[in-house]
């Protein structure tokens, strides 16, 4: 009976997180593409790639683990977006999994949210992506953490 209840609780909380996913990706506008310009054959500003492979521009939300869902950056508010680099403010929801993920809480930790390294993108060449994301907690931090924490992101 116990092994049922686990495998409902993580069905429900595997629904939720791809719920969170789809809810995030279709809720932040797409990114424009290239100029119609002859001359620019890249579009000027770097874009987020999300877990689904889409190009985002200030998103509110951003799911860190696509896997499980257990870690995301919500409330996102841009001061800047350029060709170098994106610097926003926010939180970090992540589930400390005690005893298990399925069973484990969310905590808050406000966070500021660096993105930079623009590069090409693999999977749609005349955008340009930020390939790598800094977070620096302003207060606590996850445990495990560290106070800045940098990662790469995908291509």
């Amino acid at each position: 009976m116990r092994t049922n209840w686990i495998r409902t609780a993580f069905t429900v909380l595997a629904a939720a997180a791809l719920t969170a996913v789809m809810g995030t990706a279709s809720a932040t506008p797409a990114a424009h593409t290239a100029s119609h310009h002859p001359a620019k054959q890249r579009q000027a500003t770097p874009v987020l790639v999300d877990c689904l492979w889409h190009p985002d521009v200030r998103p509110a939300d951003f799911i860190l683990a696509c896997g499980d869902g257990n870690s995301r950056l919500a409330s996102l508010h841009w001061s800047h977006w350029n060709a170098n680099s994106a610097v926003a403010r926010g939180v970090n929801l992540v589930n400390d999994c005690k005893p298990y993920c399925a069973a484990g809480k969310f905590h808050s930790y406000p966070v500021v949210v660096v993105l930079d390294h623009p590069q090409q993108w693999k999977k749609q060449p005349r955008l340009q992506h930020y390939t790598r994301m800094t977070l620096v907690y302003t207060h606590d931090h996850p445990e495990g953490y560290a106070h800045k924490v940098s990662y790469p992101l995908w291509n």
